[in-house]
């Protein structure tokens, strides 16, 4: 199988809506259609600044999708410098272990660098070994520890 990563086009909607499904499903979050298809705007339109990737096989003429990566530009005021932010990567379970999750990372950050952002930065779940494994190779973990305040919300 040979894997190469493009941005998302609008022929794409159907399976990348799987693919992105799945991709909540795994998290454990909610099957929700509409926040699937509120993302698919966003990607697919760079709203929000989000440019939605995809990794497809290329073996004899294929164009399956085999996964997805979302990105969006966020200021680095300490840095005064730019980054991109990957909110969600996701690979096929019948894809996995064959690069796709590499390939897309690695495309993020040829993106970050054509851009001259200073940094890919992402999130996973502590509990997430396999992919945590092909991160470790790609990126550095960081000491940073994240929080999530619920806006409106008082102690």
């Amino acid at each position: 199988m040979s894997v190469s990563v493009r941005p998302v086009l609008a022929a794409d909607r159907e399976r990348w809506s799987a693919l992105y499904a799945g991709y909540r499903a795994f998290y454990a979050l909610p099957d929700d259609p509409e926040a699937v298809d509120t993302t698919w705007r966003w990607v697919s339109t760079g709203e929000h600044g989000i440019t939605g990737l995809v990794a497809v096989d290329d073996t004899a003429g294929s164009s399956d999708l085999l996964g997805l990566a979302n990105v969006r530009r966020f200021a680095r005021p300490s840095s005064a410098t730019t980054g991109l932010y990957l909110d969600d990567l996701f690979t096929d379970p019948a894809a996995r272990g064959r690069g796709v999750a590499t390939a897309l990372l690695h495309e993020a950050g040829a993106l970050a660098a054509r851009e001259g952002a200073s940094v890919v930065r992402w999130i996973t779940s502590a509990d997430n070994a396999t992919a945590r494994r092909v991160y470790d190779r790609v990126a550095a973990a960081t000491p940073w520890v994240t929080y999530d305040l619920v806006p409106g919300r008082d102690r």
